[in-house]
């Protein structure tokens, strides 16, 4: 984002005002989202608002945006029950939680494999991936004989993994954050156990994912927003993968690819309503049918995101790959 302002005024702003970026670290705390976000609109007096990053974070924040009457995307979380509170101002850029792993449930069906097994951490955002998972796999033909959640912080995952091996299935999707995609890793090298095909929310798109995860994490899959291949055919994707990596010296992640999305349709509805008034920029988001540097922006009435999918990648040769869909693809998926 703070690329994307300082190209904004050197542009000349928005409507003619340079865009200034304040910044808060919350920590990753309900508490500190909450004052902070209260903060920027009634003491720091702000025009407009970037979410936290997290399903968990952005409910707590959108409740102060919307009682504001504030405009909020959502550029860093995608659990679906953020748009089941009927509220009017926040929308969503991600692809929703569920439609996760519909293009991995898709290649394993097509690679003829027939059961997987779903685990998933009890968070709003892991719950919203695995119901999704469910219903996708069932869609595809395949068989879900174990699908199990667990609670934050319970050390369950061993256990699980047990159960896991006992019904021996061809897949296994684990939906959690990182550290216990990280553990299950580690678990599952311990017991020289790892089923025919792995999917993580969240993990394998990171960077140092295999580096972190050594030779287990060769074959996993994922979903991701977006990768930074100039490939992927979106507007002015090249030039943001260019930029981005001469300011900050590294290749953008898809949350950084997010991040720049919300600046461009923010700018796009600012300079159409010529205003900063947010009922105006709401509904000209609303009804917004647009392609961004990550893909199509489009919300339902809602406010859910209904243009955008993710794409599957997997680490082969610890080289992180686009499997799906097929006219992105960098290389075939692997099994």
């Amino acid at each position: 984002m703070i690329s994307e302002a300082t190209r904004g005024n050197q542009r000349g702003g928005l409507l003619g005002r340079p865009v200034k970026l304040i910044l808060y670290d919350d920590k990753s705390r309900e508490e500190l989202v909450r004052s902070f976000y209260e903060k920027l609109i009634t003491e720091d007096k702000v025009d407009l608002l970037f979410s936290p990053y997290s399903t968990t974070l952005t409910l707590v924040a959108s409740e102060i945006s919307e009682r504001h009457h504030f405009v909020m995307l959502a550029s860093g979380a995608s659990g679906e029950s953020i748009w089941e509170r009927d509220y009017r101002y926040v929308f969503g850029v991600y692809a929703p939680a569920g439609r996760y792993f519909i293009g991995f449930l898709d290649l394993i069906a097509r690679h003829g494999l027939e059961t997987v097994a779903i685990l998933h951490e009890n968070t709003s955002f892991n719950v919203h991936a695995a119901t999704g998972a469910q219903e996708w796999g069932r869609r595809f033909g395949l068989k879900i004989p174990f699908i199990k959640g667990y609670e934050p912080g319970d050390k369950a995952l061993p256990e699980l993994l047990k159960r896991v091996k006992e019904v021996a299935p061809d897949g296994l999707v684990l939906c959690a954050y990182p550290a216990d995609c990280f553990e299950l890793l580690r678990l599952m090298k311990a017991s020289n156990y790892k089923p025919k095909a792995l999917g993580f929310t969240i993990a394998p798109a990171l960077p140092d994912f295999y580096e972190r995860g050594g030779k287990m994490a060769e074959a996993v899959f994922g979903p991701s927003q977006w990768e930074p291949d100039e490939r992927i055919p979106y507007p002015g994707t090249k030039s943001f993968i260019r930029d981005f990596t001469a300011f900050s010296k590294r290749l953008p992640s898809y949350h950084a690819g997010s991040a720049y999305a919300t600046c461009q349709i923010l700018e796009r509805a600012i300079n159409h309503c010529q205003s900063l008034n947010h009922d105006r920029i709401r509904d000209f988001i609303m009804a917004l049918d647009t392609i961004t540097v990550i893909g199509r922006f489009k919300v339902d009435h809602r406010g859910k995101q209904i243009g955008h999918n993710p794409i599957i990648i997997q680490w082969q040769d610890g080289k992180k790959e686009i499997v799906y869909p097929t006219r992105m693809q960098t290389a075939l998926p692997r099994f």
